[in-house]
């Protein structure tokens, strides 16, 4: 019969190996390098392999190390939620994990997260940043709000709201600038999105404009600090319009012409034949905030 590694030899063995260090490992977990090295050793032991070789003053995975620590990180990952949602579970709060894109976390979804708490007062939201999709059942994750519709492993997918995209400006901009007409746009400095490097090519094409020569213009890799960017003068920006509700609202960001058009749909992802009733409850309300998100954007069109 297979002798099984205590909880402690398995810490100190995740620890080792995010850290590729049993120093490290040892500062985290607050123990002795040396307790460290043993629990390695007792769990090289154990399964009958090596799993860390020496790489100059600190010591490397071996593959079998490599693959110990992908599988043990999930595990682990669920027995924590496991714990938490027990301790919870004393006082009759419920815990849900939520995984979501960081942007549209900060921007759309927390701004509007008190309304489903007063609905749910005994629930406990945990909050990750993912920015891929993943296997939500083997790292423990109740459900998850992604952009596009990617194959998710043991995932179903559920559209939330499309992402429509417009053409902004600071209004000090646009004025500056003389912009009464989305065309008026190639006047303005534009700001780009590392991810859709096409999308101010794509919207001139759209109105028939053939820009002169490249589309310059300062890079950035998050929606968030471009907005920012953007709100503050440095130039025009294009951007998903739930993500700038309240600069919309403030009249800090205006509107160059008419939305640039669809890219895509966000999804509500939960694990495939998993019964969790707080999930489906969290569904709901995103669901209905997305709809009524909808309306109002459209009332404020017209």
């Amino acid at each position: 019969m297979l002798h099984l590694p205590s909880l402690s030899v398995l810490r100190s063995f995740e620890a080792a190996a995010k850290h590729q260090s049993y120093t490290q490992a040892a500062e985290e977990l607050r123990v002795t390098q040396g307790a460290i090295s043993r629990q390695v050793r007792e769990l090289e032991a154990i399964v009958g392999v090596a799993l860390f070789r020496k790489a100059g003053r600190g010591v490397a995975l071996t593959e079998a190390g490599r693959n110990l620590a992908a599988r043990l990180q999930g595990d682990l990952d669920r027995l924590r939620q496991t714990v938490a949602y027990a301790s919870a579970a004393g006082d009759g709060a419920r815990t849900l994990s939520i995984a979501v894109l960081p942007t549209f976390g900060a921007r759309w979804l927390a701004p509007r997260l008190p309304r489903f708490v007063a609905r749910e007062p005994r629930a406990q939201l945990a909050f990750h940043s993912r920015g891929e999709p993943f296997d939500l059942a083997r790292e423990g994750i109740d459900l998850a709000i992604h952009f596009g519709s990617a194959d998710w492993v043991g995932g179903t997918l559920t559209p939330l709201c499309p992402e429509d995209l417009v053409a902004v400006a600071s209004p000090l901009l646009a004025d500056r600038h003389d912009v009464e007409r989305p065309e008026d746009s190639l006047r303005l400095p534009l700001l780009h999105l590392s991810s859709r490097g096409t999308a101010w090519q794509d919207y001139f094409n759209g109105l028939g404009l053939v820009p002169d020569g490249a589309l310059q213009g300062a890079l950035f890799d998050q929606f968030s600090t471009m907005i920012a960017a953007a709100t503050h003068g440095l130039g025009a920006a294009i951007v998903p319009t739930y993500l700038i509700e309240t600069e919309l609202a403030q009249g800090t960001l205006v509107i160059l012409g008419q939305p640039e058009g669809t890219a895509g749909m966000y999804h509500v992802v939960r694990p495939r034949d998993v019964d969790n009733p707080l999930a489906e409850s969290f569904a709901t309300w995103l669901c209905e905030e997305a709809e009524a998100s909808s309306l109002r954007r459209v009332r404020h069109q017209g």
